[in-house]
């Protein structure tokens, strides 16, 4: 605020009489373009180390990466679906058919549900009292005959 009475330092106008000193805008400029060369210079400096210490750092490319030769399995499947279904196919079909295992041994692959059937109607096979499981040539005889009672013998 102006008080009253007092007189001003400014001339009729209202403005500031002493100016900047043109010598101290000079030594800013000059600071500040010295600092500016100063940090271009030292990031030029880091970013040279660090690209020098990163290549030093890699490993060499292995010489299979070169080559034009396919990746390993299991690759991607082209057709998710189509490969699938071939799958199911196939699976099918051998659930599904007869085909000999080992005809020298007379093994044979029947369907699952002949399986199944045979199964049901022959039952799972079970321990014996020694803990020892029924032979497979019993299994194959059909269930075992409900077992009598041993006589007791009189003297």
């Amino acid at each position: 605020m102006v008080e009253a009475g007092v007189p001003s330092k400014t001339a009729g106008a209202g403005h500031e009489l002493s100016d900047l000193n043109p010598k101290s805008i000079a030594l800013f400029a000059v600071a500040l373009a010295v600092i500016i060369a100063l940090v271009f210079v030292t990031v030029y400096v880091m970013s040279y180390l660090f690209v020098k210490t990163a290549i030093r750092s890699q490993t060499t490319p292995s010489p299979l990466s070169y080559t034009g030769e396919p990746a390993p399995e299991p690759s991607l499947e082209v057709k998710p679906g189509r490969d699938l279904k071939t799958m199911k196919a196939e699976e099918d079909k051998i659930l599904k058919s007869y085909a000999w295992i080992d005809k020298e041994k007379n093994i044979v692959r029947i369907p699952i549900d002949r399986a199944i059937d045979i199964l049901v109607e022959r039952g799972l096979p079970v321990r014996s009292g020694s803990g020892s499981t029924i032979s497979a040539e019993r299994q194959l005889q059909g269930p075992l005959p409900p077992q009598k009672s041993p006589k007791k013998v009189e003297k």
